[in-house]
């Protein structure tokens, strides 16, 4: 069972791996591709432009909205397309903010009224985050009155953070799109996004209406394998539904009451009737018998799935007990016939839904009617709710109490089960079902109670990354207090930077209008990142201008969208343009404040291209320049010009396609701390704000480094006095290892043997639960990516979630990656609680974390990486030390047998000793997992999920095989491995002997005579 392969079985599987490509998601005309749900848009717009090809239309594609999680990748995802989109007339124009893309969005619509149009129609798909959705609420009300082509159509995908993981609000567009009139679908997996896509498109188009598209985090931020084919889905028209004369599309003249009367009184039935055609709500499992009855839509119902799955509820069970199942695929409006169809003979039916009610009203309001001998009861966010007098109260009838499904937070599969069972017990059951019950609850209890014990108080907070701009541009002299904004410096309101309160994007500092007239304070100060200020910020700084109050604008000029992954401004914007345009705004007073002042008087023209008047400072002026313009009246601005770390890290690797230069340059200039002149006392850390500055332990005690790695030249910890800090200038580090150390590592990984796996590849017949977690920009997202594409080489039914909002800036991310057997699809793209067969733990803080140790089966296997990086605690605390103790203690009393189940290896020392980086350590853990026999994919499909990914492939393959090495062969392992340290304790004699080095016998002299008068009075005190 566990032979390796053979020669000829291994060439058959590279030869059919090596088909697949990480183009296919786009190439490939049918069969199953693996992508993520930004990539599942894009091939969406792709199928849909070959379904015209296919019926003989000629139309063209409009795609445009703006970034922000969890659709923060869409626009990359296009970009990277182009080639594909070009080829199918898909014209992608990311917008200025989001109601201008919806406009021309709305735009695209109108190509067909007027003469010389080149396409029969053009179909419009507009994105934005939940916050996005709002401000465009006037635009959608306008087009979708308006209509859409009746060649074209438009799908507006809503972005919704239901969790708010990387949000100042958890968001839900369901309402706001219902007040707009716009029918909503909600997609519950990838496969949904083509399927439902391509219905969406087709009812847009039927019904004159925007449609919207409802993509929420644990969804469009996984990957899975879907089915692609232009004639997978099959469009049925309506039969019992006639069409007005002139149809329903847009149409000119129109007038607003014509176009009114054309919504409510048709266009919004038209889309009822299509949705019933196409059944896009339907009945899953329709028992014989039926009395309990649960409806759920989106990601619910994935949940729902999931849950039943742990109760032991199959569809056949399910049928069995008289359970009759709904999934919701238009959550608004709801199909009264369809609805009412399925509540025939029920008495009881449960709404599964996450966040406010949508479904569970409009179920209520069809059924009001019936007479309530037939008319069943509807659960849904509230168990029953009795007054003291006895009578039974609606939701806002009686006070709080006896939620079931709550309206806050997320819903979870554990959460869904109990809600199931609780209603579910007070019908006749057969013994086994309750005993089934009752198990899964008291595990899922087990489970839970990790979250109310007591565990180390630490945590892996999001962080500006090394060398952020933000580490000193957020920064406000003393006695003054700052504004927050949205964007990457949002995260100072957790810092010690007197930050405090935010808006929405775009309203930064105009909440001081209302304050100013009522308080003491003569002066704030606001951040402002270069994105917003493009996007709607420079309407803030009008409106501060116009109500003439004293505030200072730090517009922060970091040359990237960073937050959503370091993308361009969506048009033209230069520190030059920004002077002169705010300077016709009326602003009192213009500095700019930069870590390279020389390049605006590098040419006798830079200077004149800054508006009059302004000046310009190097940034170790910025307490000085913010103290003189705090003094200023009225409105004032500071530029603060530094490029996004992050973005000079991807440059520098970058090159030229022309020149063969780095696209960002990399000055050959490197700080160091010196260990025998480092105190320790942390002030380069206070100065620098910087997590690249860690502890190094040494027989003197504690000390700091820099963690050459991770740092970005930066340089800000030079800003102090410390004589430890060493610059080295001229030279660089050395790059990983040389030829003859990878041939020697080649060589000794050669022949390794296959594992005896816990569950052999081969005979996978359950779903299997890997959690991989770490810190933000380590290659957590990586691994999963890999263990993705191997299991859907494999032909095995895939997904995976990357769980991380704002944790790719040093925070906690984990990655959930299942597979099972085809046919039989993991339910919830979480892992739900109890239910992670493997943890890949990158980090012990985030692995010890609550919210992790729940998701563990108690016969879990753990690869746990035993070295840890510093939280951003140690920044403000030099004495602060990770209590790994605590934190091992945590996930051993998770398991059942720990000492079997947990193998804990130093994965960030082994691979900076061998290949000089730690970036491989994740590639490592993942080979030692696999040679533990704790991962059944095949050899053959990891390796080549790791070329397909196409960066550092010759080391992460290797990194991958020093893996299994350590498990093979340990003795053959830690020979190749540098001895550790061994760290001697010291004597007087030895400090005595170090002091006379430095200095002289005369130094050391009085140093011995302090320490020998202390240690006698201690002695005398019996210490």
């Amino acid at each position: 069972m566990n032979a390796p392969h053979g020669q000829s079985e291994t060439d058959a599987l590279e030869t059919a791996y090596g088909q697949v490509s990480l183009d296919s998601k786009y190439t490939l005309s049918a069969g199953r591709v693996f992508l993520n749900g930004s990539q599942a848009l894009v091939r969406l717009t792709l199928l849909q432009a070959e379904r015209d090809h296919l019926a003989g239309l000629k139309t063209g594609g409009f795609v445009s909205g703006y970034r922000g999680s969890p659709l923060g990748g869409v626009d990359q995802a296009f970009w990277r397309a182009k080639p594909y989109l070009q080829a199918a007339n898909i014209h992608f124009q990311p917008g200025l903010n989001e109601d201008l893309a919806a406009t021309t969005v709305w735009g695209c619509q109108q190509v067909n009224l007027f003469d010389h149009a080149k396409v029969d129609g053009v179909f419009g798909l507009w994105y934005g985050k939940g916050p996005g959705v709002d401000r465009s609420m006037d635009v959608f009300k306008h087009a979708n009155a308006a209509g859409t082509s009746r060649n074209g159509g438009v799908l507006l995908v809503a972005g919704d953070d239901h969790g708010a993981k990387s949000s100042t609000l958890p968001h839900q567009s369901d309402h706001v799109l219902k007040a707009a009139m716009i029918p909503v679908l909600f997609p519950a997996n990838l496969q949904e996004y083509l399927d439902l896509g391509v219905l969406g498109y087709a009812m847009s188009r039927y019904a004159g209406v925007w449609v919207g598209f409802k993509a929420i985090a644990d969804i469009v931020e996984s990957s899975a394998s879907v089915e692609v084919s232009p004639t997978r889905t099959r469009i049925a028209m309506p039969d019992d539904f006639e069409l007005p004369p002139g149809g329903l599309n847009i149409r000119w003249p129109d007038t607003p009451l014509d176009q009114e009367a054309r919504l409510l009184d048709h266009k919004l039935y038209a889309a009822l009737a299509f949705a019933r055609a196409n059944r896009i709500n339907h009945t899953v499992v329709n028992p014989k018998a039926p009395r309990f009855g649960i409806v759920a839509s989106g990601k619910a119902w994935q949940d729902t799935l999931q849950a039943l799955q742990d109760l032991g509820l199959t569809h056949a069970r399910c049928s069995e007990l008289g359970i009759r199942l709904y999934k919701v695929g238009m959550v608004w409006p709801l199909d009264a016939v369809g609805i009412r169809d399925f509540a025939k003979g029920l008495r009881e039916i449960l709404v599964v839904e996450e966040k406010r009610q949508m479904i569970e009203y409009q179920i209520k309001e069809e059924l009001y009617a019936w007479r309530e001998d037939v008319r069943p009861k509807v659960y849904g966010k509230f168990d029953e709710r009795d007054s003291l007098d006895g009578r039974e109260g609606g939701e806002w009838a009686l006070p709080q109490g006896k939620w079931l499904l709550p309206t806050h937070s997320e819903l979870s599969p554990a959460l869904i089960a109990k809600a199931i069972v609780h209603r579910l017990v007070r019908f006749e059951l057969p013994h086994d079902v309750r005993k089934a019950f009752s198990e899964r609850i008291k595990a899922i209890r087990r489970r839970e109670e990790l979250s109310r014990v007591q565990h180390a108080p630490i945590e892996r907070k999001p962080f500006f990354c090394s060398g952020c701009p933000h580490n000193t541009s957020t920064k406000v002299p003393r006695a003054s207090r700052a504004m927050a904004g949205i964007g990457c410096h949002y995260m100072a309101v957790w810092m010690n930077r007197n930050t405090e309160t935010f808006t929405q994007m775009g309203g930064e500092g105009v909440p001081w209008i209302g304050q100013a007239p009522f308080t003491e304070t003569v002066h704030v100060f606001c951040n402002l990142g270069d994105g917003t200020y493009f996007h709607s910020g420079i309407l803030a700084i009008r409106a501060s201008v116009a109500a003439r109050v004293n505030i200072t604008y730090k517009l922060l000029f970091n040359d990237a969208v960073a937050m959503t992954g370091g993308q361009k401004l969506d048009g033209e914007l230069t520190v030059p343009q920004l002077t002169r345009q705010l300077a016709a705004e009326g602003v009192s007073g213009i500095v700019v404040v930069s870590d390279d002042p020389d390049k605006h008087f590098s040419s006798p023209h830079a200077r004149d291209n800054l508006a009059a008047g302004v000046k310009v400072h190097h940034r170790s002026k910025l307490d000085e320049v913010q103290q003189e313009l705090r003094a200023k009246p009225g409105t004032t601005v500071l530029i603060y010009e530094q490029t996004c770390a992050s973005e000079k890290r991807r440059r520098r690797k970058r090159k030229h396609p022309e020149t063969g230069k780095p696209l960002y340059p990399d000055p050959l200039k490197r700080v160091a701390i010196n260990p025998r002149v480092c105190e320790g006392c942390g002030d380069c850390s206070v100065q620098s704000n910087c997590l690249s500055i860690e502890p190094l332990a040494t027989e003197y005690g504690t000390k700091r480094t820099i963690n050459q790695s991770t740092c970005n030249k930066d340089y800000s910890c030079l800003t102090g006095l410390c004589p430890s800090l060493v610059t080295v200038e001229g030279a660089d580090l050395k790059r990983g290892v040389g030829q003859a150390r990878l041939a020697q590592l080649q060589q000794a990984t050669k022949d390794l043997p296959i594992p005896p796996f816990v569950m052999a590849p081969e005979l996978l017949n359950t779903s299997y639960a890997v959690l991989i977690d770490g810190v933000g920009g380590t290659g957590v997202v990586t691994i999963g990516a890999w263990l993705g594409m191997a299991a859907h080489l494999q032909g095995l039914e895939v997904t995976v979630l990357d769980m991380a909002g704002l944790a790719q800036k040093g925070g906690a991310v984990h990655s959930h990656v299942q597979f099972a057997p085809r046919g039989k699809p993991p339910g919830s793209s979480k892992i739900p609680v109890g239910e992670a067969d493997l943890l890949l733990a990158g980090d012990s803080v985030v692995s010890s974390q609550p919210h992790t140790l729940e998701l563990l089966r108690e016969k879990a296997k753990v690869v746990l990486n035993t070295d840890t990086v510093p939280t951003a605690d140690f920044i403000h605390n030099r004495e602060w030390v990770i209590p790994i103790q605590v934190l091992n203690e945590d996930l051993d009393k998770t398991l059942a047998r720990p000492a079997e189940q947990v193998l804990r290896v130093p994965a960030l020392q082994a691979m900076q000793d061998l290949l000089g980086d730690t970036v491989f350590a994740n590639a490592f853990l993942l080979g030692v997992a696999w040679q533990k026999g704790w991962v059944p994919l095949k050899q053959t499909a990891i390796q080549r999920a790791i070329v397909l990914n196409e960066v550092q492939v010759e080391k992460n393959l290797l990194a991958f095989k020093l893996g299994r090495l350590a498990v093979a062969s340990p003795l053959a392992f830690q020979a190749l491995c540098k001895p550790p340290a061994v760290q001697k304790e010291l004597s007087l004699v030895d400090f005595y002997r170090e002091l006379v080095a430095y200095q002289s016998v005369e130094f050391a002299e009085r140093y011995r005579q302090r320490v020998l008068k202390a240690t006698t009075a201690l002695k005398k005190r019996g210490i």
